[in-house]
């Protein structure tokens, strides 16, 4: 391993750990309390091709005890080097995910991933979306913390239709773009424009 491969993999991470990720835990709690509200994030540097969002949303939520999957592009080794030395999530196949990261093409198909079960509904992944854009644009969005419709710029609308259906099972998505995220949980409704 050369240095300059061992230094990159060293950077990156919250350099305050205890107020950045206090602050970072903040606004993801209200990106996923009021679903469609876009917020910003900083303190994290991880390798391409993950942003800056994804990488404080993996060292926020994250740790040795997380099952953690690399989808698409995110599975390279930049990535796994840089989850191996920040956070120590086992990588882990689609099925077995508690969270799991990567473009709306690469985690497909999304019903691969855990739902939770009837008496541990908390047991459903997190899917953390990379995403091109990221503006208040796009399918409605109504539910649980929204006071009438908002609106965000999806992939598409069956997979949140089939998602809300199965709840209060299901997967909750943050989607990433840049040093943005938004989170839009199992309990929205999602609608055509």
């Amino acid at each position: 391993m050369t240095h300059a491969t061992h230094s990159a993999d060293l950077s990156g991470g919250f350099t305050e750990i205890s107020h950045q990720s206090a602050r970072a835990f903040r606004e993801i709690l209200e990106a996923m309390a009021r679903p469609g509200s876009i917020r910003t994030v900083v303190g994290a540097l991880p390798p391409a091709p993950l942003s800056v969002a994804a990488g404080v949303v993996l060292l926020t939520l994250t740790d040795p005890t997380t099952p953690l999957h690399l989808a698409g592009e995110a599975d390279c080794k930049a990535v796994r080097d840089w989850v191996a030395f920040h956070i120590g999530a086992p990588l882990v196949a689609a099925e077995a995910a508690a969270f799991a990261i990567g473009t709306w093409e690469a985690l497909h198909p999304v019903s691969r991933f855990a739902i939770g079960q009837p008496d541990y509904p908390d047991r459903a992944a997190t899917l953390i979306v990379e995403a091109d854009r990221l503006t208040n644009h796009g399918p409605a969005l109504t539910g649980p913390g929204i006071e009438t419709a908002t609106w965000l710029s999806l992939p598409e609308t069956a997979a949140f239709h089939a998602n809300r259906a199965l709840f209060p099972l299901g997967f909750d998505c943050i989607f990433t773009c840049g040093d943005r995220l938004a989170g839009v949980p199992r309990s929205t409704r999602v609608e055509k424009i």
